[in-house]
């Protein structure tokens, strides 16, 4: 248990940051889920229709260092050959 004033704030704030890292982390699995499961239910429209939606989640959970730069590339990376390789 933190005795100091600062140290029960900083816990209080680390908790803040936290929460809200892990939602956007969420809101980033979802979003590449949503585009994994409609390539794999092979409807290629509504993947290509997701994937601008997950790369802009991906891109700001990049932005906010809550994942690394090259995993966010890898990510998108990912998604593309997914769907490249549903169409050939």
């Amino acid at each position: 248990m933190a005795h100091s004033k600062q140290a029960q704030k900083r816990i209080r704030s680390s908790e803040k940051r936290r929460m809200h890292n892990k939602a956007i982390a969420s809101r980033m699995r979802t979003e590449i889920k949503r585009v994994l499961a409609a390539v794999q239910n092979g409807d290629l429209d509504a993947a290509k229709a997701a994937l601008p939606n997950a790369y802009s989640q991906v891109d700001r959970a990049a932005k906010t260092n809550i994942i690394h730069r090259n995993a966010a590339a890898n990510r998108k990376s990912m998604l593309a050959r997914a769907i490249a390789r549903a169409t050939s």
